[in-house]
Formats: C-alpha cells, structure tokens, sequence
C-alpha cells in the first residue's frame, strides 16, 4: 500500500513551508495556507518511522465534515478542499494555546489522577472517579503549543497572567470549545458514539477568530463505543474505543513512551495495515459514508496538481 510520507512542493507564490509532525504547510504569499494531511503517524510526540496508507484521507475528510457542520457556531479557516488530502484555508495568526476539553476521565488526565494528583490544568476533580468515568460537565485542560518537543499543561489563570492569550479572547475560545465539543457530541452520538475529549485550535484574522486546523479526528479526539458502556465500565473493563490511543498503548506495551534513549518499535506491516483499517473504520462510524479509497498509484503527483489547480481557481 503506498502512502503519502512527506512531499517536497514549490508552488508559484510559495513564501513558506513548515513540516509538522503530520502535516506539510505550505504558505502562498500572505494569502493561503495549502495543508498537505500526510499518512505520517506521531504519538507522545514522536513521529513513527512507518506511514499509514490512507490516514491523512481519513483525518481530512472527518475534519472537513465537521468544520462545515459546526460553521454556523464559529467561522473557520476553510476555502477549498481540492483533494482527500489537502485542504486550503486562509492565514490565521494561531493562538499559542490549544483548547483541549474532555467529557470523561481517560488518557493523560486519567493517568495524571492516577498518580494522585486531583486537578488538571488548574480544574478540580472529584475523589472516586476511575478510569473512563463520564465526569461531572466537560472540562477545558488546555496546553501551551510547543514548537519542538513536548506540548505542557497550563492553567487558565497562568494563561491570561502571562499574556498568552488575552482574557477577553481566551472567554471568547472557551464559549467556541464547549459549543463545538457539544455538536460533535451530538452528532456521533446518533453514530453510536461517544467523544470522549478532543482539542481545538483557533486563530485571529482581521481582529476575528477562526477555528483552524483539523477538529474531531482520530488524531485529536477519543472515542467510545455508546453500545456497552455502562455495562463495561460497571464490569471494570476497558472501553472499546477508536482513538489513536490503541497506538499509544502497542507502543507502552513496547517499551517505548517517547523518553530519552527509548528505541521506537518496529511496526511491521501486519500492525500498520491494523493501523490503517482502525483509522478507515472510524471514519466509516463517524460519517455514516462508506471510505473511498483515493488512488494511491503516485499521490504526491496527485496531490500536488490538485493544489496547483485549486491556487490557480483561488488567486
């Protein structure tokens, strides 16, 4: 299966390219950012060596779907989705924090509660709570975006205190963050699903906010199954979820967690065609549409005509 690892463009107008941890930006003069969603996979941090065929169709296409079911609540960066893989928007200066919010006790805020700590980014938790407990009303645990390495818990108080985002716009985020956090939960409830927590970025064009980047993805989001949650979680077992948390779990199982001098295991196709089949699954759970699979025969070439097209189409 050939899959999209990295591209190299020059697009006419091109003044900046930025290789992420999955994504290639390229910027086209001052106008639009094109985003190549590659099939990169990165977990505690940590870009993994193999590629997974067909995951950047997936988180684009999820991201797509949502970004338009949820613009009536905030207006998003968005202008052209030319291809499964590339969606180009307009330039936004991004705030330095990313919103993130969870209706349940699971992944980092269930490990930090484990080890005793009873407040997560400055938000108090409640004694009793184990793991994948549904909490009290969702909560925002925000991070700061860190350009290289680790991504860091901060308060909203520590926010605000040192002028990372200003009080009035980051009450402006919250309100966006618990309203867009409650359609989707809405809208893969009626799928079967539950969105467990996710992360929402945001920012500032013209004096006006916009949601950017990718929302309520595999990537940025957890899911649970609805059907046997209660049952499961009365029993004490693990939920079955689609998030990249099973990927994250292989990897702990693995002895790796993105530590200094911790080699990264080797994904043998078997486990990447797994992978790959998670991701296409969710995909089909959340949207209800049946997965197409993009001709991958040569996606870079692909790719970029498409991007070529859509500057030509917007310029």
């Amino acid at each position: 299966m050939t899959a999209i690892k990295e591209t190299h463009f020059h697009f006419q107008g091109q003044s900046n390219f930025y290789k992420g941890k999955v994504r290639d930006v390229y910027t086209i003069g001052e106008q639009f950012l094109a985003m190549v969603v590659t099939d990169r996979i990165s977990a505690f941090d940590v870009v993994l060596p193999e590629p997974i065929p067909y995951k950047g169709q997936v988180l684009n296409q999820i991201a797509a779907k949502f970004l338009q079911a949820t613009i009536d609540i905030v207006p998003n960066w968005v202008l052209d989705i030319p291809d499964p893989n590339v969606t180009i928007g307009k330039i936004c200066e991004p705030f330095k924090v990313e919103m993130v919010i969870r209706g349940y006790l699971a992944g980092h805020a269930w490990r930090e509660y484990q080890a005793g700590r009873r407040s997560v980014c400055g938000v108090a938790l409640p004694e009793g709570l184990k793991e994948n407990d549904k909490l009290p009303e969702p909560i925002i645990t925000p991070t700061t975006k860190a350009s290289v390495g680790h991504d860091e818990d901060i308060s909203r108080e520590e926010i605000i205190k040192r002028g990372i985002v200003s009080e009035e716009d980051y009450a402006e985020l919250e309100r966006y963050t618990h309203a867009v956090f409650q359609r989707g939960t809405e809208m893969v409830a009626e799928r079967g699903l539950i969105l467990v927590d996710t992360k929402y970025e945001f920012g500032k064009a013209d004096g006006k906010i916009y949601l950017i980047d990718e929302i309520h993805t595999p990537d940025s989001s957890r899911y649970f199954y609805s059907d046997g949650y209660e049952d499961l979680q009365a029993r004490n077992e693990p939920q079955r979820q689609l998030s990249k948390e099973f990927v994250r779990k292989w990897l702990i199982e693995n002895g790796f967690q993105g530590k200094e001098d911790q080699a990264i295991p080797k994904m043998d196709d078997e486990f990447v065609k797994s992978v790959s089949d998670r991701y296409i699954e969710l995909y089909e759970h959340i949207t209800g549409d049946k997965f197409i699979r993009q001709d991958n025969s040569d996606p870079i070439s692909r790719v970029e005509h498409n991007i070529s097209e859509a500057l030509i189409r917007l310029s």
